[in-house]
């Protein structure tokens, strides 16, 4: 087995007095110019209807087109993170906004990347005219979309099962709204909410291709990135250019993994809620760097009376509340009847809307074929979420108890749930025309390509939040196998599974759009569902059959989510947390 090979703290901190500050200084001073050098392509002059320059598939140009898409992919996920804290936070906290932010976060999820780039990149180009940050914002808005709602579900259920003893210490030290904040509710959800952005991360770039090539006013534009060059090396039938951005796409995730996840993994352990020590914690480098230099120490000590300030301003905003909540029923029965009738309201409103929308536009013939298209691909969602649970639940179990089975697999599995499952697609379109598999079960392998990883990276970071001292008492009791399985693994991952499975879910319902319909060259592959027709109405630009199949798709999501996955969620919050 492989060791580390950089020194530990210890070993440099005899070395020379700020030979760590150099290597950070130099570090920080590459990284500022190349986010310079990346970022002003995105400053240059654009009024439409000018063309973008097309994408050249000279192999030279792939580390500028990485960082470019890697820029857009880091913006993506801060304004997700910021989405996901202030969003799962309301929602968590407030019952009656609860009522309307988690079935907007289903259909939000549940309309796909394509809607929200076709309804959003007129806009943007207006907010931002005279400049390509239009197209940038719209293609970073896409990006955005892929990665919010599965970390902001993974927030929201963690927020939900915080343990009842930390929150009766909260009340008893008179911790302010945002000391808990900061002190008790964001560290409780860390680990649960690092394996969700990473897992969003990667799967913002199953995304990219189609957040590069945008499509307005019946012009395409394409802007500089992977996911650009590898749909032009697609469109080309080049395969060297196709195996060069291939292993560019490797080198980056290799890269963002050392750089900034694993640093990221190795500094939230201390957030696991242990009343033992873990028998090994995760290791960076990057780390050990940081925590040998001086220069980030001191910059922290000016930093801290700012810091202060702003703890003390915050926390004056949110006075303590050392009572017991009280909900009174009376109250409650009112706020659901008036939630009901303002529901009520609501859906008559959208049906009239609805029914007048079809009947002068597609007819209801083409709302029973949507209806049947949607059946199709939820039957692949379904069998997607079942084998991808029984596969890849173990598998996350045995990562997360295992720190050296986790030291060998984690970089593997993060390895493949940030490659972006799209680029592989041409190999297997070329794999199911010569073999003649019908692209109907073939899609089912395309779509979880992508939408697997979100059980795997909720099941390990379900099987770390298990106490150790838990796991030791189950095997001093002798619970083994299915036993074990039934006491201690599935009560300690079920809510972790569950947000899994309805990120998976709703990624799948996403990824058929692309994985429904796939191209070699000339050559078409098409399956029977409501992912191949929003791809094909979108291509024409049929918008009242467009609006048809988002709606019938987030017509899907969201009776699945309410009928099946929210019920699970009540079961997680009620019976299954610690």
């Amino acid at each position: 087995m492989l060791k580390r090979t950089f020194p530990s703290p210890e070993v440099l901190q005899r070395f020379p007095f700020g030979l760590a500050d150099i290597a950070v200084i130099l570090g920080t001073l590459v990284l500022l110019a190349l986010i310079a050098r990346v970022g002003a392509g995105t400053l240059v002059s654009f009024v439409p209807p000018d063309v973008v320059p097309g994408v050249s598939l000279d192999p030279a140009n792939l580390p500028y087109y990485a960082g470019r898409s890697t820029l857009r992919m880091f913006i993506a996920l801060f304004f997700s993170t910021l989405f996901t804290l202030v969003y799962g936070y309301i929602a968590a906290k407030n019952r009656l906004a609860e009522k309307v932010f988690i079935p907007l976060l289903d259909i939000l999820q549940s309309v796909p990347v394509l809607g929200f780039l076709s309804i959003t990149v007129t806009g943007f180009i207006a907010l931002f005219p005279g400049s390509l940050l239009g197209l940038e914002a719209a293609s970073i808005f896409a990006i955005f979309t892929s990665q919010a709602w599965n970390m902001t579900f993974s927030f929201y259920q963690s927020l939900r099962t915080v343990p009842q003893e930390l929150e009766e210490v909260a009340r008893l030290y008179r911790l302010s709204g945002w000391q808990r904040f900061t002190k008790l509710e964001v560290p409780s959800a860390m680990m649960g909410l690092l394996w969700n952005a990473m897992m969003s991360f990667g799967g913002g770039w199953f995304f990219v291709a189609a957040s590069e090539a945008i499509s307005v006013l019946n012009q395409e534009y394409t802007l500089p990135g992977l996911g650009s060059y590898v749909a032009a090396a697609i469109a080309a039938q080049n395969l060297p250019a196709l195996g060069w951005a291939l292993l560019t796409i490797a080198v980056v995730i290799f890269l963002v993994d050392q750089l900034f996840w694993r640093p990221l993994i190795a500094w939230a352990d201390k957030f696991r809620l242990e009343t033992s020590a873990s028998a090994e914690i995760p290791e960076s480098w990057v780390l050990d760097l940081l925590k040998t230099a001086r220069l980030p120490y001191l910059v922290g000590q000016l930093l801290t009376p700012v810091s202060e300030t702003i703890n003390r301003f915050l926390s004056s905003l949110t006075p303590p509340n050392s009572s017991l909540p009280v909900d009174s029923n009376q109250q409650t029965v009112w706020s659901d009847r008036l939630y009901n009738f303002i529901l009520l309201v609501v859906i008559g409103a959208l049906l009239v809307i609805e029914l007048h929308f079809i009947l002068t536009t597609v007819g209801i013939s083409e709302v029973f074929k949507t209806f049947w298209l949607g059946l199709l691909t939820l039957g692949r969602v379904l069998m997607l979420i079942v084998v991808a649970t029984l596969i890849w639940t173990p598998v996350g179990v045995a990562i997360g108890f295992n720190p050296k089975l986790a030291r060998l697999l984690q970089p593997v599995v993060q390895f493949l749930a940030s490659f972006p499952a799209n680029f592989i697609f041409p190999f297997a379109t070329l794999f199911f025309i010569r073999t003649n598999i019908s692209i109907d079960w073939g899609s089912i392998l395309l779509m979880s390509l992508g939408a697997q990883w979100y059980i795997l990276f909720n099941s390990i970071a379900g099987a770390m939040s298990i106490p150790t001292d838990l796991r030791e008492m189950a095997a001093n009791v002798g619970l083994r196998g299915w036993l074990v399985w039934r006491k201690l693994i599935i009560p300690g991952i079920f809510s972790a599974w569950v947000t899994g499975g309805i990120t998976a879910s709703g990624g799948a319902w996403n990824a058929s759009i692309i994985s429904e319909i796939v191209s070699w060259g000339q050559t078409t592959l098409t399956a029977n569902g409501l992912g191949a027709y929003i791809a094909q109405t979108t291509q024409v630009g049929d918008w009242p059959r467009i609006t048809l199949g988002i709606g019938m798709m987030s017509l899907y999501v969201v009776g699945l989510n309410r009928l099946f996955w929210r019920q699970l969620y009540e079961l997680a919050e009620t019976k299954y947390h610690l």
